[in-house]
């Protein structure tokens, strides 16, 4: 059990618990108060003012967690020197999150609730603009590609597949989809197909979503 001293020192656990019970209650569709937010946790009320000042604050370190446990996710992927490979592994990562935090997952983009640093929280789109980027520097991608606007086309198909899939309707297995869509979009980009589909394969062979590999 949580005791109020452990609160008063700010024990991460006990804010990862918060943060995570929010999240399953949104999900449930259950009313989030003080008391049942802490009903059954160990944790006293007084334990939300501690970390998040007030419920406010908890709404807005919610989303923000859903950004910060993506940044640690896309943060450990190795660079390599195929920036399309990159791509790819970036978008398994990216998935890999959402099945790991299907209830924060559905939050962090809930624009009903503010966020506490936004600019950490497009860091993560920053990362695959970045890579287009280094596609289009090695030649991989037309010189007239918009970086940002290739990103967000990359974005929208993770983005899509992690919405059915993490807090959707569609099973895990469909998250493999993802490959042939990345490449469809990579070759219309310029890259060569038969290298596209090469570094697209060995990208998600990277950081592959739990459960989910290529037939």
């Amino acid at each position: 059990m949580y005791s109020g001293a452990m609160a008063r020192t700010r024990d991460p656990a006990v804010r990862s618990l918060l943060l995570d019970r929010a999240a399953q209650m949104l999900r449930a569709r259950e009313p989030v108060t003080l008391r049942t937010l802490v009903a059954g946790t160990g944790v006293s009320t007084m334990a939300v003012y501690t970390y998040f000042g007030s419920m406010d604050g908890l709404w807005k370190a919610l989303r923000q967690e859903g950004f910060t446990r993506l940044a640690t996710k896309l943060a450990a992927v190795s660079m390599s020197a195929d920036p399309v490979r990159d791509l790819a592994a970036l978008g398994a990562a990216y998935l890999s999150n959402a099945l790991e935090n299907p209830d924060l997952y559905r939050v962090m983009f809930d624009a009903g609730f503010e966020l506490e640093d936004a600019d950490a929280a497009d860091e993560a789109l920053h990362g695959l603009v970045r890579a287009v980027e280094r596609a289009k520097t090695a030649g991989r991608f037309r010189d007239d590609v918009v970086p940002l606007e290739l990103a967000t086309q990359s974005w929208a198909i993770g983005h899509g597949l992690a919405s059915l899939v993490a807090t959707g309707p569609l099973p895990h297995q469909a998250l493999a989809h993802a490959v042939p869509m990345l490449t469809a979009l990579f070759i219309s980009a310029g890259d060569d197909p038969s290298r596209c589909r090469r570094s697209v394969g060995h990208g998600w062979e990277q950081t592959p979503p739990a459960g989910v590999r290529l037939s």
